[in-house]
């Protein structure tokens, strides 16, 4: 109705140029009116959009019609070289006991690259690809696809339900029922027929963006309300609560609790692909020891066009999680109470301490802003912990988004047997549905002595302790 108020005519008389962008801009105007402006505060609105549309964004309404003003406009920032410093810049570590030197030594190459500006490790901080896992690493004006990594937004939810813990024994067919109908694993699962759910991120207006999430629309609606595999994971178990907590709105007791973990599936990997194969493409020149941590520029069309769809694939992981997590709730008879979720595979435009915007990437790295609530979990057998951030600016207001692993996927299937495996989670009555030995417990660090070596990042505001885990079983999908 609105856009028919507002002509074509109307908004090049005000300076818009032809083509895409006008189309974008009566619709961007359309949803300002629909939100309640007046038909000239919507335009001048707009115009403001015009006159600087890097402020915009972030803007929901306004940052298709901003992305495509600075790809027409084809506004660039001044361009690095591709030659690294000499030496690194400064950066601390946490737990550095129980780091690999390898891991070290690429957090210090990725300081070297001339658009970082800081940097931090976390305590399960290991080997990645650029940039170790548990690595944070701020940048000026550029964003690394392989820093943010494969699985874009891999993240983390809890789910508290106000019922005593003691239902996962005097329930437990129950609730390994719920996790075996509503819980999907592996690179090809999908839901059909009755069980495909929908969700409002599968009508996002960023898929229409680019031609690479044209493409990935459908295989987002595919594999919407699924997980990935390795280390990714849906469980029940006991959430403990020693104080009472006013943000997630429960007093201090015991919880029956379900805890996830997954990302954004076959659509993060698919776009990490794209724009890291273009960001090593515009850099051919960097050495070799980071050549996975090549950069566009946030101004440029390829940066843009990242920024928007990496924020689509964290909203997608995020709608991934929300799935799960009702339609499991809904089988077992289960009302939600509070809720805790983070990202730790993503970028953040943030302030640093000298007051100046970086692009902060957390690659393995948990969210630790002052109040910033996160979940650090252990592993299939060991406690995960709630915690809230201290917002320590050495750290890039960071903490561990794990126990961090000890023993590579190899390693750990040629040196843990499936009876080692089994009895460490027998003796913490834990049951287990799929999982392959390279997840075992002991392939990861002591989750107590990770939590320990970050307290001045995070205070602990609960412990879940998981009791019936599924995942994916070594041959993928179970």
């Amino acid at each position: 109705m609105y856009e028919k108020l507002i002509t074509g005519k109307t908004l090049k008389a005000r300076g818009w140029p032809e083509g895409k962008t006008i189309g974008l801009a009566k619709a961007a105007v359309a949803h300002l009116m629909e939100d309640g402006l007046e038909r000239e505060a919507a335009l001048s609105r707009l115009d403001e959009v015009l006159a600087e549309p890097r402020a915009h964004l972030e803007d929901e309404l306004l940052r298709d019609v901003a992305g495509e003003l600075l790809r027409r406009h084809k506004v660039e920032t001044a361009r690095y070289e591709d030659e690294l410093r000499p030496e690194p810049l400064p950066f601390e570590t946490w737990g550095a006991e129980g780091i690999d030197e390898g891991a070290v030594t690429q957090m210090q190459n990725s300081l070297r690259l001339p658009i970082s500006v800081a940097g931090a490790l976390m305590p399960d901080a290991h080997v990645g690809y650029g940039l170790p896992i548990g690595g944070v690493l701020a940048t000026q004006g550029a964003v690394i696809p392989y820093a943010v990594g494969v699985d874009i937004a891999c993240r983390m939810r809890l789910s508290v339900y106000e019922v005593s813990p003691h239902l996962l024994g005097q329930k437990k067919l129950v609730l390994e029922k719920a996790l075996r109908d509503w819980t999907a694993f592996g690179a090809g699962c999908k839901w059909s027929g009755s069980k495909r759910p929908d969700h409002e991120v599968l009508e996002d207006p960023a898929w229409k963006s680019t031609s690479l999430l044209k493409s990935l629309r459908g295989k987002a609606a595919d594999q919407l309300g699924t997980s990935g595999t390795g280390n990714h994971f849906v469980e029940w178990g006991e959430f403990e609560l020693p104080a009472d907590d006013k943000e997630l709105g429960l007093k201090a007791g015991s919880y029956l609790a379900l805890l996830s973990h997954s990302g954004s599936r076959g659509v993060g990997f698919k776009i990490a692909n794209e724009y890291s194969k273009l960001a090593m493409s515009e850099h051919p020149t960097l050495e070799n020891a980071v050549r996975h941590l090549a950069w566009l520029d946030m101004d440029s069309e390829a940066g843009i066009e990242y920024w928007l769809s990496m924020e689509l694939a964290g909203r997608f992981a995020s709608a991934n999680h929300y799935v799960i997590h009702q339609r499991v709730a809904e089988a077992a008879g289960l009302q939600e109470a509070a809720h805790v979720e983070n990202h730790h595979n993503f970028a953040w435009r943030e302030e640093m301490a000298d007051g100046s915007i970086a692009i902060v990437h957390r690659k393995g790295a948990t969210p630790a802003g002052l109040g910033v609530m996160g979940i650090i979990p252990g592993s299939m057998g060991d406690a995960g912990y709630v915690v809230r951030g201290k917002g320590l600016a050495s750290s890039l207001n960071s903490a561990s988004h794990g126990a961090g692993r000890k023993m590579g996927r190899r390693q750990a299937i040629s040196s843990i047997t499936k009876l080692m495996r089994d009895r460490y989670l027998q003796e913490r009555g834990v049951t287990l549905l799929g999982g392959g030995l390279d997840e075992s417990p002991q392939a990861y660090k002591d989750i107590e002595e990770v939590i320990a070596a970050q307290r001045d990042l995070v205070d602990v505001i609960g412990k879940f302790s998981p009791r019936i885990v599924r995942m994916a079983s070594e041959a993928g999908d179970i």
